[in-house]
């Protein structure tokens, strides 16, 4: 009855949720985290007494992670009772070597099979020579196994292994979970799977397909208009080509997302310039520090959630050496449907508290374009620029990029009541408030900030004093971000003035459409409205 509200505001998440399923055991949305939490379930059961099953579903592209692996290493270790279902979309196997291989695994892994290993193994202790003998038997089935299967990596780190099966014959993977379930030890079963299987389309362009929204189901064609403004992510991906056609130093990486970070072209035209370290983020902030060192230009774009993952390596290896990495952070701020696992919403608290670190928003695609061009122009340590999901609002863009200046600020409207200083997203958000205030008789001054650090001092202290109050807005937590720089710039400076800082609050906001989730955190434009006439002690008219 549920399922018509998924992803829809107030309704099923697209993602884990404990609250929503007992079949959910925790909340989560990325893939590296499942290995070793099913670990710690699994050792938690057995210190507890209890008896159950322990099973992680994870997909290919996860064995990639490093903690997926720290995991598998771990329960290999420990003996550690826990199933893993290894779901592989990519890896193609014939016919003939899929089905001795699922075959062998259903034999060896049937309950009388392993009674009768068990009581050879039993038998042959007993007698002379038995144990030798019992050796050359499991090697022989080692040996067996691994003809046709892939699975050493597995069996040497402790696993028993099963596999490749068939991820589409429902009665094979019946009869061996079926096996396995007696199993007390670490088992990895891998199932071969053929992503978007029995719809057309999604198997064709599985990419596309693999998070996407409206979209017409007789023919697969994506429900978006023509002559709509390109995106953010399709902005860096643009400009970038653009620049490294001309530079050769500047190389891109990711972490698994070419596609949805814009750089799938820049793959295309640049290999050798390209790197996708799949779903391993640290390794992706620790690649871009040694690319650095020897004098390249990295950018890595990953999205913001995902980048919080990697904070030690952006401190230790990047900021403390003064690298000049260029931090893309795209899906800065409400995401949308995807939720709370994937919202970004704590990027300008964390990279302003690191030395060293330059962090820029740009208030559209423009000026996304110039940010680029700046921070790559700039050697004098690493820089980010955040910016939203989504589309930009249709400005032109420059053929020609040209840098803006490093730090400062740009005024956009002069007033004498209230100063409102916004942050890249919710700048343009404050001219739409600037417009209404002052059909309510309030004069109105915005700033684009542009630079949450360093932050525009001059401009900011020179403006502040000339209003009656200040209002900051921006798309992130409100602690620790740009509207805490603000309070913390006036505080040293002793200046006493009626300041307000509008932002996100500081909890996991929910899943909906963009507009529906700023409305509901108060950074819907009458909220806005509202609350700065509410800090001028005014009341609205409207």
């Amino acid at each position: 009855d549920l399922f018509p509200t998924l992803r829809q505001y107030g309704g099923l998440s697209g993602f884990l949720r404990r609250q929503e399923s007992p079949h959910d055991p925790y909340d989560s949305g990325h893939s590296g985290s499942a290995l070793p939490i099913a670990l710690g379930m699994a050792e938690a059961r057995d210190l507890k007494g209890e008896d159950f099953r322990v099973i992680a579903i994870v997909g290919d592209g996860t064995l990639s992670t490093g903690v997926a692996f720290e995991a598998l290493n771990c329960a290999g270790a420990w003996k550690s009772n826990i199933i893993v279902i290894l779901n592989d979309n990519e890896m193609s196997i014939s016919k003939t070597v899929g089905a001795i291989s699922a075959y062998l695994s259903r034999i060896m892994t049937g309950q009388w099979a392993t009674r009768f290993r068990e009581d050879v193994k039993q038998l042959l202790h007993e007698v002379p020579g038995g144990k030798k003998l019992f050796r050359l038997m499991k090697v022989t089935e080692e040996v067996l196994k691994g003809v046709f299967s892939p699975g050493l990596l597995f069996e040497e780190l402790g696993f028993k292994y099963l596999g490749p099966l068939d991820g589409h014959n429902l009665d094979h993977l019946i009869e061996t979970f079926k096996n396995v379930k007696h199993l007390r030890r670490p088992v990895l079963v891998h199932v071969i799977t053929k992503k978007g299987k029995g719809y057309a389309p999604a198997e064709e362009d599985p990419t596309t397909f693999h998070g996407v929204g409206r979209f017409d189901s007789e023919n697969g064609i994506l429900s978006e208009p023509d002559g709509l403004p390109p995106t953010y992510s399709e902005v860096l991906g643009r400009t970038l080509l653009q620049l490294a056609s001309r530079d050769p130093e500047i190389v891109a990486i990711t972490a698994a997302m070419p596609q949805g970070t814009g750089l799938h072209d820049f793959a295309k035209r640049f290999p050798e310039r390209f790197f996708d370290v799949g779903i391993a983020e640290q390794a992706a902030v620790s690649l871009s520090a040694g690319l650095a060192l020897c004098g390249l230009k990295p950018v890595v774009a990953i999205y913001s959630t995902f980048l919080q993952r990697a904070f030690d390596q952006i401190v230790e290896e990047v900021a403390l050496e003064k690298l000049p990495v260029l931090f893309c952070v795209d899906r800065a701020g409400i995401v949308g449907e995807d939720g709370p696992t994937h919202h970004g919403l704590l990027d300008l608290s964390y990279l302003r508290a690191i030395p060293n670190f330059t962090v820029m928003a740009p208030k559209d695609e423009a000026e996304l374009q110039r940010m680029i061009v700046t921070a790559l122009n700039h050697r004098n340590g690493p820089s980010a620029i955040r910016y939203p999901k989504g589309r930009g609002y249709g400005v032109p863009l420059e053929e020609e990029p040209h840098p803006i200046e490093w730090g400062k600020s740009e005024v956009l409207r002069v007033g004498s009541d209230l100063l409102i200083l916004a942050i890249g997203s919710m700048v343009h958000r404050a001219l739409q408030a600037c417009d209404i205030l002052q059909r309510e008789g309030v004069s109105p001054g915005v700033v684009n900030v542009r630079f949450v650090k360093p932050l525009d001092e001059e401009t900011i202290l020179d403006l502040v004093a000339g209003h009656r109050a200040v209002l900051t807005l921006e798309e992130n937590v409100v602690e620790g971000g740009f509207g805490s720089a603000v309070l913390e710039l006036l505080a040293r400076k002793g200046i006493p003035k009626k300041v307000r800082c509008l932002g996100l609050p500081a909890r996991f906001v929910e899943h909906g459409k963009r507009e529906e989730l700023l409305e509901s955190c108060g950074l819907g434009l009458k909220s806005i409205v509202k609350q700065a006439l509410e800090l001028l002690g005014q009341e609205g008219t409207s």
